[in-house]
């Protein structure tokens, strides 16, 4: 069977290492991201490089007639998508009071409501004779307590409480679940130096965007059901289960104290 995925924040970064290894695999594409941001460029290319169909959409998925306008559009061209990536999300690295209230409202909406409303249009054009695969973008921000991720952090907390719950509801359906945790990504230019600016085991949890999409796949399509990539990243949340919780608010300080600096 010929799948087909959908792959929302597609046009860079994560995003875009999910579409090119997906096309890799074979696996046709729809495409959602901003307009503006690239999104045809990435689209002609795989096209050109890769032999699979490819749809773009570019839609602003904080604005909830998105959600059922795309899949009103596959239904017209009758394509059903067997796979979701809800990869489309707002970060940033700020104190709380230095962002406005405007931000966090979209950051929510997006982190949050934009998962939620597709998966629940996603479940419901799938046919339940044919195996889909569905693969939520959490983070290990969402497990540990960091100053500047207070909004980021908790919108990834609650992707893991909403993976996990539908693992268990939907256990006995024909679906395959995953929840991907990364750490640190470099997945833009402001990043890669934010990023280089860590020493030491903060340094050593930053991950490429290609091999965790890599990961990420191949872990979805065998039915695992959380994925953290990168050993160290797998070793600090056992870790994390382990220590008591002053003993982790002294290690992140301390992991954190040059970007704490203001």
């Amino acid at each position: 069977m010929q799948l087909t995925a959908i792959v929302t924040g597609a046009s860079e970064g994560l995003g875009k290492s999910f579409a090119l290894e997906l096309a890799s695999r074979n696996i046709d594409l729809i495409l959602v991201s901003l307009p503006l941001s690239g999104l045809p460029q990435l689209a002609n290319y795989i096209r050109q490089n890769y032999q699979v169909r490819v749809m773009e959409f570019e839609l602003d998925l904080t604005d909830a007639s998105s959600y059922t306008l795309l899949f009103d559009q596959l239904n017209e061209k009758k394509v059903v998508a067997h796979i979701l990536i809800n990869n489309a999300g707002l970060g940033n690295w700020d104190w709380f009071e230095d962002r406005s209230i405007g931000f966090y409202k979209k950051q929510i909406e997006l982190n949050v409501i934009t998962p939620v409303l597709l998966t629940r249009l996603f479940l419901a054009q799938l046919d339940s004779s044919k195996t889909a695969y569905l693969l939520n973008v959490g983070s290990l921000g969402g497990r540990f307590l960091v100053p500047r991720k207070q909004v980021y952090g908790a919108t990834k907390s609650f992707i893991s409480y909403f993976t996990r719950c539908l693992q268990l509801e939907l256990g006995s359906a024909n679906i395959r679940i995953s929840l991907l945790s990364p750490g640190g990504i470099n997945t833009k230019p402001e990043l890669l130096v934010l990023n280089h600016s860590l020493k030491g085991v903060a340094r050593a949890t930053i991950t490429e965007p290609h091999r965790v999409a890599q990961e990420a796949i191949t872990g979805l399509l065998a039915g695992k059901r959380e994925i953290i990539p990168g050993r160290i990243n797998r070793l600090l949340v056992v870790l994390n289960g382990l220590l008591p919780g002053f003993v982790k608010d002294m290690i992140i300080k301390n992991r954190l104290k040059p970007m704490l600096k203001v």
